[in-house]
C-alpha cells in the first residue's frame, strides 16, 4: 500500500468575500504574504525532497481561503503550477478547499482541467440561522447544490463542519452531521471552535456575548457526530484544528488562540472517549461483578484505548472499580477489541477465604 504524503499549501483568506465572526487565517496560519507561483513551485520542491518512500502517493492542497473565489488568472496560475507535477509524475493530486457558494459548472470544469481530484466545501452547518450568526455568507441550499454539482462531475466531495457556533447545540450539530451524510462526502473535518485574536468572535467573547465550549464538551459534541460519520462510511479525516505554533495553548506568547477547547491531541481525546464507551458497555454485559479484565487489540488502536494520560484506565478504575490490563495482537482487526474477563468479585472473595483457611 502507498504511504499518502501532502504538501500544504496555504493561501490564507485570499479570495474570500466574508469575513466569518470565528476566522482569521492568517493569525492561523502565520502568513500574511499572497501565495505566487513560485511560493507553490519552492513548497513542491522542498516537500518532495524530503520524502523518502519510492512507492507513494502524493496530493498537493491548497488550504486556507476559499479557493475558487480567488481572481480566475491567480487560481490558474498556482495550479498550472502543480498540474505540471502531475503531468510529469512526481505528485498524483491536487484538492482544494473552498466555498459553496462558489461552485458551478464552469468553475468544476476549469479545475478537472487542472486535475483537481477533491474539493472540500467549508459547510460548518446545515442551520441556515446558525450560518447567518456566523457570518458564513451563504445558505444550506447552497451547500446542497454545490455538493451535488461536485459529486456530479466526477470529484472526491469532502465537507467541513464546526462544533460550538454561537448559537449552535449539541442537536443542531447532530442534524448538521445526518444532513450532510444524505449529501454523500466520502471526506469529513470536525472543528471544534476557537476563539481567535482578532476576531469578531473575540469580541463576543470579551464582552460575554459568546461562550466557548469547554473541552469536555467538545469532545462529548464530537464524539457523537464522528461516530454518525463512522456508522454511515464517511471517512473523518481531521478532528481539531492542526496544532501549530499559532494554534496552541492560549497561555504561550506566540498562540493566537484566546479561548476555547484547544488540546494538542484532541482527536485522541474523542476517538479515547468513544473507546471507553464500548468498554464500559461490554463490561456491563457481564452476569458478574467485574474485578479485572483483560483487553486484546491491534497495536495501532492500544494508545488511544489506554487514554490519553491513562484517562480511560484510571477513569474504569475510579468509577467501576476495575482493574484493566492490554494487550497488543496483530491477529485482532483495526477498530475491534477482545474483552476477558480475568477476575471477577466471586475470585476475590475465594482467595479471602482460602487466606482465612491457611
Amino acid at each position: 500500500m502507498k504511504k499518502e504524503y501532502i504538501i500544504p499549501i496555504f493561501v490564507p483568506h485570499l479570495g474570500c468575500p466574508h469575513t466569518c465572526t470565528f476566522c482569521n487565517q492568517k493569525q492561523i496560519s502565520g502568513q500574511t504574504k499572497q501565495v505566487t507561483a513560485n511560493d507553490v513551485k519552492e513548497t513542491i520542491e522542498y516537500y518532495l525532497k524530503s520524502f523518502k518512500d519510492d512507492s507513494k502517493y502524493v496530493e498537493v492542497a491548497f488550504f486556507g481561503g476559499s479557493f475558487t473565489a480567488i481572481e480566475e488568472e491567480i487560481q490558474n496560475e498556482l495550479l498550472e503550477v502543480a498540474n505540471e507535477y502531475i503531468e510529469n509524475g512526481k505528485i498524483n493530486s491536487i484538492r482544494i478547499s473552498t466555498r459553496p457558494d462558489y461552485i458551478d459548472k464552469n468553475i468544476l470544469k476549469r479545475l478537472k482541467k487542472y486535475h483537481v481530484k477533491t474539493i472540500e466545501l467549508g459547510v460548518q452547518s446545515t442551520n441556515d440561522y446558525i450560518l447567518a450568526k456566523a457570518h458564513r455568507g451563504h445558505t444550506f441550499e447552497q451547500v446542497k447544490k454545490a455538493s451535488s454539482l461536485i459529486r456530479w462531475n466526477g470529484f472526491i466531495l469532502g465537507h467541513q463542519m464546526m462544533i460550538g457556533l454561537p448559537e449552535s447545540t449539541k442537536l443542531d450539530e447532530v442534524n448538521t452531521a445526518k444532513q450532510l451524510i444524505k449529501l454523500k462526502p466520502k471526506i469529513v473535518r470536525i472543528y471544534p471552535v476557537l476563539v481567535i485574536k482578532q476576531t469578531k468572535l473575540e469580541e463576543e467573547y470579551q464582552e460575554g456575548e459568546y461562550i466557548p465550549l469547554n473541552v469536555e464538551q467538545a469532545v462529548e459534541r464530537s464524539k457523537e457526530v464522528m461516530q454518525l460519520f463512522n456508522k454511515a462510511k464517511v471517512e473523518v479525516i481531521r478532528v481539531g484544528l492542526q496544532n501549530t505554533e499559532e494554534i496552541s495553548d492560549p497561555s504561550t506568547s506566540q498562540s493566537q488562540v484566546v479561548a476555547g477547547p484547544y488540546h494538542p491531541a484532541f482527536r485522541q481525546l474523542v476517538e479515547s472517549s468513544m473507546w471507553y464507551d464500548e468498554i464500559v458497555a461490554k463490561i456491563k454485559k457481564f452476569n458478574v461483578k467485574v474485578m479485572q479484565v483483560l483487553i486484546t487489540a491491534n497495536p495501532e488502536n492500544i494508545n488511544t484505548i489506554i487514554g490519553h494520560k491513562k484517562e480511560n484506565i484510571l477513569k474504569l478504575k475510579e468509577i467501576y472499580d476495575v482493574d484493566v490490563m492490554v494487550k497488543p495482537d496483530e491477529t485482532i482487526k483495526k477498530g475491534s477489541f477482545h474483552i476477558e474477563i480475568e477476575k471477577t468479585y466471586e475470585d476475590i472473595l475465594q482467595e479471602e477465604r482460602e487466606k482465612l483457611k491457611k
